[in-house]
């Protein structure tokens, strides 16, 4: 029943005017509302259908709280499970946290079910500290939460949390019962640990099972451990075990990649987890499979703080460390991996731009201005990692369940103050380096729109006013004026005779500058060439001209990177769009022309300076 549904008529005089819902516990509640009854610091019947709602992120979020118990408490191998049932076109899902940690006596397992039980309680040395998170994050999923530890073979006791239960008991004083003993385990735990799941498919190839049978299993299972079972699921972020599978993978590949690379196992789905490091820097991680055949294969360190002081509370003299690392990754090497690697593979747009570790457990991954700068590309190309102790805690305004950070203002103002400026170089230092596709699309004799443009340029109603060498000398004079221009003009990895021939073969050239006092585009009309520039610095560049060209994979070519044909439109898209500046730089070129021409130059230089403002100011704040 909703908690939300509308209040039912109550004894106003005995409830002294309360309007509660209809799935209150109003028995409880009239009678600790009585003159001399005894009233509980919390209510058991109304917390734990509250703190179902106490706001993870997503199911991912929730299941790491049971990892990370585990991972306190000496795990080596975590299994994570999304068991997805089906019987008559309905569906449940069932979640499992299974580890190899030390267990917990029944005495330990008691304390450790009460919300605020905890064996570590305020301990800032690992994880976990406040007793609360296994539970909420439990019941966050499914109003059941089931525990299971054993610190012997097939001696489990057994400890059960059940939302619909509390919230009809009737007592004042809830109190936890003994763990109950338990020689076996409860047949659908059984299942789920023995027999393959729905996802992921093939599962005899792809699926490893802790045991394939029961006598199999309690061997498997060891000498100590705990089970944390949450059966028919009824809040989770998706409905279907495949994506929950997927999304899972790739976050606690993130979250988890420290102990992943010190030898922690941890499974979803009887998979194996591969750490994934967003700033690829470990050559452990599983980027570097994507990477093999090229010459960089990890990120480079630009820059390492390793120790920044920041106050515990703003206005202390008592501060804790952070370490900061500052990375660029190698874009002039993997940009010819072209967008659907970069993407799908290897995250690069994933905006894990800065990673903050805590206890070797990332607890936010994400972009915040203050630290890498304002929302631009050039921030997929750099990383920022920040460690920081858990004496910070309250000062990275770290969340009881972990849910990222909320850095104090005093905090984001004293690491800004000495990385900013090696921060703002490597940023520099990315916009100046040219995406590898677009230096690809310029590299060959022509790009495909100046091959275009030169085809329909005899059909054009007007032709450009063109040097027309009569003698020997004449020409040798023109080749001179040309080969001087191809030197401006040269592109990467082309050597001057391949420029000179490239620019002597087309009357329509496209050239590329970096420079911010430049207009977004640039026309000039030389030795009958028309040249058009573009300025890679311009906003117009970055948000419209080069995502387009990205989309398109391989510029110029048949969309050799989709499947589907959606290359091929981008690649058209990206040539129409290049035509339309050519056939503007043509027009320009033909109107700077004659007589008049000198003027005409004046006014479109005019045109080009404003248009370049107006268009950056919109496209900045749009």
């Amino acid at each position: 029943m909703s908690d939300y549904a509308s209040p039912k008529p109550t004894d106003a005089k005995a409830a002294n005017g309360a309007k509660w819902g209809t799935s209150a516990p109003t028995t409880v509640l009239q009678r600790v509302l009585k003159e001399g009854s005894k009233v509980p610091l919390f209510l058991g019947q109304t917390l734990v259908n509250s703190l179902r709602d106490v706001g993870y992120n997503d199911t991912t979020s929730a299941v790491c709280e049971h990892i990370d118990n585990a991972l306190q408490w000496g795990a080596k191998s975590v299994r994570v499970y999304f068991n997805e049932r089906k019987d008559r076109g309905t569906s449940a899902v069932d979640v499992l946290v299974l580890d190899d940690g030390q267990g917990m006596s029944p005495a330990v397992l008691q304390v450790a079910t009460a919300f605020g039980g905890s064996m570590v309680y305020q301990n800032r040395q690992g994880i976990g500290r406040f007793g609360v998170g296994m539970k909420a994050a439990a019941l966050s999923m499914s109003p059941v939460l089931e525990i299971y530890s054993w610190q012997e073979p097939r001696a489990y006791y057994q400890m059960t949390l059940d939302v619909f239960e509390i919230s009809n008991d009737r007592r004042n004083l809830i109190e936890l019962p003994e763990p109950e003993f338990m020689a076996d385990l409860p047949s659908e735990v059984v299942r789920i640990l023995t027999k393959p799941l729905v996802f992921p498919k093939n599962p005899q190839e792809s699926q490893t099972l802790v045991a394939d049978s029961l006598p199999e299993l309690h061997e498997a299972l060891g000498p100590s451990g705990t089970i944390v079972f949450m059966p028919d699921c009824d809040r989770l972020t998706y409905k279907s075990a495949r994506t929950l599978v997927e999304h899972a993978t790739d976050d606690i590949a993130r979250i988890y990649r420290r102990y992943l690379e010190r030898g922690v196992k941890i499974y979803v789905n009887n998979r194996e987890v591969q750490a994934f490091d967003p700033t690829y820097w470990s050559l452990g991680s599983r980027h570097v499979r994507y990477v093999a055949e090229l010459a960089e294969q990890r990120s480079r360190l630009v820059q390492h703080w390793e120790r920044i002081e920041i106050p515990v509370q703003e206005g202390e003299t008592r501060t804790a460390p952070v370490s900061v690392r500052l990375y660029r990754l190698p874009i002039e090497d993997w940009e010819k991996l072209g967008r659907k690697v970069l993407n799908n593979n290897l995250h690069v747009y994933s905006g894990h731009i800065i990673s903050f570790m805590r206890a070797d457990r990332e607890v936010h991954a994400g972009s915040i201005a203050a630290l890498n700068g304002k929302s631009h590309q050039n921030n997929n190309w750099l990383r920022i990692q920040i460690d920081f102790p858990a004496e910070l805690d309250e000062a990275m305004g770290v969340a009881m369940n972990k849910q990222g950070v909320r850095p104090k203002r005093y905090v984001l103002d004293a690491i800004a103050k000495v990385i900013e400026a090696d921060v703002s170089s490597t940023r520099q230092s990315i916009a100046q380096s040219r995406p590898e596709r677009i230096k690809k699309s310029a590299s060959g004799p022509l790009t495909e729109a100046e091959r275009r443009a030169n085809a329909a340029d005899p059909l054009q109603a007007k032709p450009l006013p063109a040097p027309s060498p009569q003698t020997e000398e004449e020409q040798q004079a023109l080749d001179n004026n040309l080969r001087t221009l191809a030197m401006t003009l040269r592109r990467d990895a082309e050597t001057e005779d391949q420029a000179f021939e490239r620019i002597k073969a087309s009357t329509f050239v496209t050239h590329f500058v970096h420079d911010q006092f430049w207009p977004f585009y640039n026309v000039d009309y030389r030795f009958g060439k028309v040249i058009l520039t573009i300025n890679t610095d311009h906003p117009f560049y970055d948000r419209l001209y080069k995502p387009l060209v990205e989309l398109a994979g391989h510029p110029g070519a048949a969309g050799e990177d989709a499947e589907d044909g959606s290359a091929d439109c981008n690649s058209e898209l990206v040539i129409m769009l290049q035509l339309l500046l050519l056939s503007l730089a043509r027009a320009q070129s033909q109107l700077s022309s004659g007589p008049e021409g000198d003027d005409r130059r004046d006014v479109f230089a005019m045109l080009q300076k404003e248009w370049t403002e107006n268009l950056r100011t919109q496209m900045r704040t749009a």
